[in-house]
């Protein structure tokens, strides 16, 4: 169900900050990524979603210039990743999956440290105040908790006031709360017009961060638009539930009262608008039963062996 629209209003005119094309992985005879392309413009947060294995981090490790691609074209801030200098490093932003065990330095001392990597870095007062670790600023970041050390990577992330920020599963390891912190420094980080690319498997994440989404499966990008046009207009359908004589009954309408009205109030009536999660989950059931079908039929051979990518995408 890939669209090939991959514009956004208000951001067509200028020059895309990420440019991808025909984007190719192979790990021998495994198949990483097939063809993948997309843009991301200036000033946006691109969600780029997928289950486990699909080829999400190959491909944001590809951009970051950690990995050497196969085959396709990639310029971000104008430049061949794979090429790009100390100068086009300094103006990413990275924040891992994960990171290695700090040594014996506090959060401030970290911070302070990093911000001298930069030529236009953060107040480092500012940013530990943006990511909430006042009270923590003198504690050694190897006695914080899993959450707290996290928002220590998105503090060394933002430091350097990037143009381009990378935040691969940002939030994991975050409370309710947190999370909801961090989603206003996001908003604070857009409107100052840093340019985002997200990964995450909270959808209500990408939903709420997101001004587009690509879904990415099986190393292909099946689907890509703004966040509320992903799956096309049919995917997002209402769906009429309740039950009749202890039987469960669906229907999906683009007129859910009137069908309401014509039921009157039977037991267990709910109208059920898709979010993002359900029409993101669907995309992927359809694309993995094309895969099963497809491999059936023997038109295409799937690698079902230990995937090389491993657990990296």
């Amino acid at each position: 169900m890939h669209r090939c629209g991959d514009g956004q209003n208000g951001h067509m005119t200028s020059q895309p900050v990420v440019s991808v094309r025909d984007l190719r992985k192979n790990y021998g005879t495994f198949t990483a990524l097939d063809g993948v392309s997309f843009d991301i413009h200036r000033g946006e947060t691109f969600a780029l979603l997928g289950p486990n294995g699909a080829g999400k981090s190959t491909t944001i490790e590809i951009l970051e210039g950690y990995r050497d691609r196969s085959g396709g074209s990639a310029i971000v801030l104008g430049v061949d990743p794979g090429k790009g200098g100390l100068d086009w490093k300094a103006r990413l932003g990275i924040v891992l999956q994960s990171t290695g065990e700090s040594g014996a330095v506090t959060v401030r001392e970290q911070l302070t440290h990093f911000a001298g990597y930069y030529p236009n870095a953060r107040d480092v007062d500012e940013v530990i105040a943006a990511v909430g670790l006042e009270d923590k600023q003198k504690t050694l970041i190897r006695k914080l908790s899993g959450g707290q050390r996290r928002r220590v990577d998105v503090a060394l992330g933002i430091i350097g006031r990037p143009e381009l920020l990378f935040l691969d599963e940002p939030t994991t390891g975050f409370d309710p709360e947190a999370r909801r912190q961090f989603w206003q420094l996001i908003e604070r980080l857009k409107s100052e017009g840093t340019t985002i690319l997200l990964t995450t498997h909270y959808l209500d994440e990408a939903a709420q961060l997101g001004d587009r989404a690509g879904v990415i499966a099986g190393g292909k990008l099946i689907d890509i638009g703004r966040i509320d046009e992903i799956g096309g207009a049919d995917a997002r359908v209402p769906v009429v539930r309740w039950y009749q004589n202890g039987v469960l009954h669906e229907q999906r309408t683009t007129t859910p009262g009137a069908v309401v009205a014509a039921l009157g109030e039977p037991e267990g009536l709910e109208v059920v608008r898709p979010s993002l999660e359900d029409i993101y989950l669907e995309l992927v059931r359809e694309h993995d039963a094309g895969d099963t079908r497809e491999t059936r039929d023997g038109t295409d051979e799937t690698d079902t062996a230990d995937e090389a990518e491993g657990a990296t995408a």
